[in-house]
């Protein structure tokens, strides 16, 4: 009989169990530590650049222009000039840290209450977050000095708010990671009533997560990640990671339950739910390459981390769990625990009962009988669903939406903006000439300077031909009036001032390198969608001959990507019951994440699509029609989908509750497509549409039959006629 490569690796496996495992356990190993022995490269301020802001940062590399990490302290009292003796005191122990350098007299507010200090971070700017710390401690010890006397004090700068992050981001994944993994192991105890069926799905994803890692630290050596990148690995690899394990070992507990021995069971389970894990995998890491096409180097990362994390748990899902399956034998019901172990005896499946029989036939009897009603009530449940998204607005979140408003970072950042506009976040205007001394490239300088108004600070690097302006926005430095301001500089005054010179002159700083970043992933979703859906629809026409199931299956996801726009919308744009997640209301979307959770979706969706339709398309193999197929297909699949969708919903939902808003929005957003793909898509939607379309779900036109038929010759059914001949036999464990 022939066999797919999934059962040829999984019978190898099972056959040859001590070189699967020490060869997994030695990768993973192996993996780990040269990974960890080279370390990680993140990517700069400079990499990260587009457009005109990143050309900006470009020059001022090259001309070995370090831009020092600034910092401000604003020093506040009751009256006019209370400030003077704590902001004297708090210069002096400044001073004192040694890692200060250029600081300034105290700046005045309008009103004489506030001063505001302003200084730098000795040594290259990508170090400075290593030599903040004596900085933070002197400005915390002056704010507890002051809080009896009526003084306030807060910080900002490049530094104090990258160590911030950086602190913030390590703490959020290690919650992560100690709240999601404990709770996936729960649902699989409850799911499997057994320990050691439990573990081995979070064993596996697990390693598999600690091997990407190791993979990733060598890969960040040619492409450079951002810090949130091995949170985003580790969100997809535990998902994906325990689904494919969930699925295979539901499989080959269903084939037992149905009266096979273990070796029979064991192929099956390798020649279905290992193809299917196969073909997802595959679609996933497609659709993840489909980043790379957005020209960001965020999106670089991240497609890099989910496709090593993909490929390697869907690595270990056909190869070392068979071998371990095969090995622990009925060991693997080892730990069972009271009440919660219902797996069926052997033999217990009669001909025509379904494994999921419970729930399922409930929901599908009228679904399969009245099914034009469901699928519009469905297709118009997600619509309305996704109607917010139609509003949807995305920007770059400032740091004060980013942690939150009672952030102390968020709340000194808009103090100082609020007494010294423009202060934390200025305008950059860089000017590179091959005289930059030249008399009329001096003057448009100047002149430049002065119409930039006051706070506008000129500096020339003659040696290296380069100038920069740095000119302070209205507003709060990112808010329509700051925004304003920065397009008339970019559109009108900059070149006005350089009008007939041979110059390059380009604006940067935070809120230009935020539209530029904005314009570029405007610029690069239309490729990126074009990318994943006709990749989506490759994979599953020639995984299905079929041009109807591939192009439902691009429908299908869209629906639920809409609905999950919709929600995350209504959630954190508009603060429809944010604060029941410990969120508040941020008026726009982080301008990543739309592209992101579309792929990501993409991806995601095939893991349940392909498994569902897969066990269809078998049951069609076998005779059966249209809708006794599905409802077949259906059933059978409908735990192992449940069981795989709460585990994802659970993983994504502890990210909803980290601290910052990119990722509570990721978890939210990717947390509900899940759950509606697995319960009104995969339940509703899906069954109603293919009991509409017929047998045309199946046909196969005749300018595609060239395409090789890809079926479960070599899986014995579930309840159906048994075969005792097999052309390799798999060691039972003893």
């Amino acid at each position: 009989m022939r066999r797919n490569l999934a059962a040829r690796l999984g019978v190898w496996s099972a056959h040859h169990r001590k070189a699967a495992v020490l060869g997994w356990l030695v990768f993973v190993v192996l993996a780990t530590v040269i990974g960890g022995a080279t370390g990680t490269v993140t990517a700069s301020d400079e990499e990260m650049g587009v457009g005109d802001s990143g050309r900006a940062a470009e020059i001022l590399k090259d001309a070995g222009v370090d831009e020092p990490a600034g910092e401000l302290v604003m020093v506040g009292a009751h009256t006019a000039d209370g400030w003077r003796h704590a902001a004297a005191d708090l210069s002096k122990a400044l001073d004192a840290t040694g890692e200060v350098r250029g600081l300034k007299a105290p700046l005045p507010s309008e009103d004489g209450k506030e001063a505001l200090l302003r200084f730098e971070i000795k040594g290259a700017s990508d170090d400075a977050v290593d030599h903040v710390e004596p900085v933070l401690d002197a400005v915390a010890k002056a704010r507890d000095d002051g809080a009896g006397h009526g003084i306030s004090v807060h910080q900002f700068g490049d530094a104090s708010s990258e160590k911030e992050l950086s602190d913030l981001l390590a703490d959020d994944l290690k919650k992560a990671e100690f709240t999601a993994v404990p709770l996936a192991l729960g649902i699989l105890l409850i799911a499997f009533g057994a320990v050691v069926a439990a573990l081995l799905p979070v064993g596996l994803a697990l390693t598999a997560c600690v091997a990407a890692f190791g993979l990733l630290s060598l890969a960040s050596h040619q492409l450079h990640l951002f810090e949130t990148t091995y949170s985003v690995m580790f969100l997809m690899g535990l998902a994906v990671g325990v689904d494919y394990c969930l699925f295979y070992l539901r499989r080959e507990r269903d084939e037992r339950a149905a009266g096979r021995d273990a070796e029979t069971a064991l192929r099956i389970a390798a020649a279905t739910s290992g193809r299917a894990v196969l073909v997802s995998g595959l679609t996933v890491m497609v659709a993840m390459a489909g980043m790379f096409l957005s020209g960001l180097l965020l999106f670089k990362g991240f497609a890099v981390a989910t496709i090593l994390v993909v490929c390697v748990a869907m690595l270990g899902s056909v190869t070392v769990l068979p071998a371990l399956l095969a090995g622990l034998g009925d060991r693997i019901d080892a730990g069972r625990i009271p009440f919660l172990n219902r797996r069926a005896k052997k033999g217990s499946y009669k001909k025509g009962a379904h494994a999921s029989g419970g729930l399922a036939g409930k929901v599908l009897r009228p679904v399969l009988a009245r099914p034009k009603f469901f699928a519009v009530g469905a297709a118009v449940l997600l619509l309305a669903l996704a109607a917010p998204a139609l509003g949807m607005k995305t920007e770059q979140l400032g740091l004060e939406k980013q942690f939150g408003s009672d952030a102390p970072l968020s709340v000194a950042y808009q103090e100082i903006t609020d007494e010294f506009p423009g202060g934390p976040a200025p305008a950059r205007v860089v000017v590179k000439a091959d005289d930059i001394g030249a008399q009329p490239v001096r003057d448009a300088l100047d002149s430049l300077t002065r119409k930039a108004g006051d706070g506008a600070e000129l500096t020339v690097h003659k040696a290296a031909g380069v100038a920069e302006i740095t000119v302070p926005l209205p507003g709060d430095g990112t808010d329509a009036e700051a925004k304003k301001a920065l397009h008339e500089l970019r559109d009108d005054t900059v070149p006005a001032a350089f009008d007939g010179l041979d110059v390059d002159a380009y604006v940067g700083g935070d809120l230009a390198s935020s539209e530029d970043f904005g314009d570029q992933l405007g610029r690069g979703i239309v490729p990126v969608f074009a990318f994943i859906t006709a990749v989506t629809f490759l994979l599953m026409l020639f995984s299905f001959r079929s041009v109807v199931i591939a192009v439902t299956s691009i429908a299908l996801n869209l629906l639920s990507v809409g609905a999950a726009y919709g929600v995350m919308t209504a959630v954190f744009q508009y603060g429809w019951g944010a604060e029941l997640i410990g969120s508040e209301k941020v008026g726009a979307i982080e301008n990543w994440m739309p592209l992101f959770v579309l792929v990501v979706l993409f991806g995601l969706s095939m893991d349940y699509h392909v498994f569902v339709v897969s066990r269809i398309r078998e049951s069609r193999d076998r005779g059966m029609d249209n809708r006794a197929a599905i409802r077949e297909g259906i059933m059978r699949t409908a735990g192992a989908v449940t069981g795989a969708a709460v585990i994802m919903v659970a993983v994504f939902a502890v990210f909803g509750t980290l601290s910052m808003q990119d990722m509570q929005q990721m978890g939210v957003g990717l947390g509900v497509a899940v759950l509606l793909d697995a319960t009104v898509v995969r339940m509703i939607l899906l069954p109603s549409l293919m009991t509409l379309l017929g047998e045309r779900n199946w046909h196969t036109p005749s300018y595609l039959r060239w395409l090789p038929k890809i079926s479960h010759e070599d899986a014995e059914p579930t309840a159906g006629p048994r075969t005792h001949s097999h052309n390799t036999r798999i060691p039972s464990a003893r």
